[in-house]
């Protein structure tokens, strides 16, 4: 009765073993025989945009899209609002997300990062008419000033850490933060680079960028479920690769320090 208990025993060890193998790579399986990678963004300049025919281009998109490229696969694009792209991915609305996603211990609690495939920071843009004399963080943090950002994206951490005293307001996506400004109900915006350099050229006569040092540098990855170690090493051995042969430095350049895509996007982003 024992030797029959014992390999009972032994049988659902290995079985339970087979099936925890499986799930580690069922998210790799399942991605293989859809023959469709399915991806998580947010749009925002320059990561992800809509062009004029409502197509989605952008340093992402073009990420995304090689990525599947490389891998034999077809790419299906989720557009998802920022603040509820983390728990979309976890409930299985998508395989990763490619947005612009910057590494930090909080998120790295519920999402499993890559390595970093870019790097970006957080600067600020300022209203010319109501931030003029105003040209040092410690100018920003006051409670008289306030402040836009977009709604659960890194930069409400950097406000918060480098301006507690001022007013924050957050909005959906980039573009009502900025407008917010533009418009004069707010002294500055905070957004990733390159962003405000990019809105106070095309905004000169409104906006300008009162600071020399970019507030913070962030570290941007695919994220996706704990235990998929099977999509991580996938991930990682891309990004390894294409870092090699200078493709990521080649689109990052184009989209963050050029403007030769600027007539292709609609208006308002």
């Amino acid at each position: 009765m024992k030797k029959l208990l014992a390999a009972c025993l032994a049988v659902m060890t290995l079985i339970m073993g087979t099936n925890a193998l499986a799930a580690e790579k069922s998210t790799l399986i399942d991605i293989k025989e859809r023959g469709t990678l399915r991806v998580g963004l947010s749009t925002f300049v320059p990561w992800a945009m809509r062009d004029k025919q409502g197509e989605l281009v952008g340093f992402e998109v073009d990420v995304a899209r090689r990525l599947a490229k490389d891998a034999g696969l077809k790419v299906e694009f989720i557009p998802t609002a920022w603040d509820g792209i983390i728990p979309a991915l976890l409930a299985g609305k998508f395989d990763v997300i490619i947005g612009g996603l910057s590494i930090t211990p909080q998120r790295n609690m519920s999402v499993l990062f890559t390595a970093p495939y870019a790097h970006s920071g957080v600067q600020l843009a300022a209203n010319k008419g109501k931030s003029a004399d105003k040209l040092t963080i410690a100018d920003y943090n006051k409670r008289s000033v306030t402040l836009s950002v977009r709604r659960g994206a890194f930069t409400v951490e950097t406000a918060k850490k480098y301006f507690p005293k001022a007013k924050l307001r957050q909005f959906d996506d980039d573009a009502q933060a900025f407008q917010e400004v533009l418009n004069g109900n707010a002294h500055a915006v905070l957004a990733s680079s390159p962003k405000p350099e990019q809105m106070a050229i095309q905004y000169n006569e409104k906006l300008f960028i009162p600071l020399t040092d970019r507030l913070s540098r962030g570290s941007e990855a695919f994220a996706i479920r704990h235990g998929e170690f099977d999509l991580l090493n996938f991930f990682n051995n891309w990004i390894l690769l294409r870092t090699e042969d200078g493709w990521l430095k080649e689109r990052h350049d184009y989209w963050f320090t050029t403007l030769d895509w600027q007539n292709q996007i609609s208006e308002g982003q």
